[in-house]
């Protein structure tokens, strides 16, 4: 399988996110230097691709795939590829402050560790639906490893059309979450005239 070993912090600061939209809590002291060029239209809109991919890693043929998805859906293409991004399951364990990054929710999505409506799922990139309970299996929620997680992601601001028990570790998804309600910096237009050229 695929791995993307970039330092993080890293590539935040090459594709200008915050680290807090991964969940790390770190600051980089360095800043970018870059010379007095100016990016090209292609270039602004490939970085945009590039902050998409990396927030929610996922690597490029899947992502490609989503993009033909959200294509065959009915409303707007870009806003239809950031809700296929939103609903994947790492990202919903994330969101309900399951895990304390990203990359964190994935691997606790691939031991084994999460339940969708009473099954265990495995897969990172399962689409969960509106009405699916996600939840933390019985035999995980004692351990330490959870009880500092919400310690963790405590303060953490679960999204409207999530909605969040963290003593039970449980989450239930109320609705699919519009493009208004994803809090991502990414200007998913640009990625859609990317991929139609």
């Amino acid at each position: 399988m695929a791995v993307n070993r970039v330092p993080v912090l890293k590539r935040c600061r090459s594709l200008g996110i915050e680290p807090m939209v991964l969940g790390i809590d770190k600051k980089s002291n360095r800043s970018l230097k870059r010379a007095n060029r100016k990016e090209s239209e292609y270039g602004t809109q490939l970085r945009e691709k590039q902050k998409a991919k990396f927030i929610y890693g996922v690597l490029e043929k899947p992502f490609r795939n989503y993009y033909e998805k959200a294509k065959k859906m009915r409303g707007m293409v870009g806003e239809n590829l950031m809700v296929l991004l939103e609903t994947r399951l790492d990202n919903v364990v994330f969101r309900a402050g399951f895990g304390r990054t990203r990359r964190e929710t994935r691997q606790i999505v691939g031991h084994r560790h999460v339940l969708v409506n009473g099954k265990i799922v495995n897969i990172p990139s399962y689409q969960v639906k509106a009405g699916d309970v996600i939840e933390i299996k019985e035999k995980a929620k004692d351990s330490q490893r959870y009880k500092d997680i919400l310690e963790a992601t405590a303060g953490r601001i679960i999204p409207e059309w999530l909605e969040s028990d963290p003593e039970n570790l449980k989450a239930t998804v109320v609705s699919a979450p519009t493009r208004a309600q994803i809090d991502v910096p990414v200007n998913e237009m640009l990625i859609v005239e990317l991929y139609s050229k």
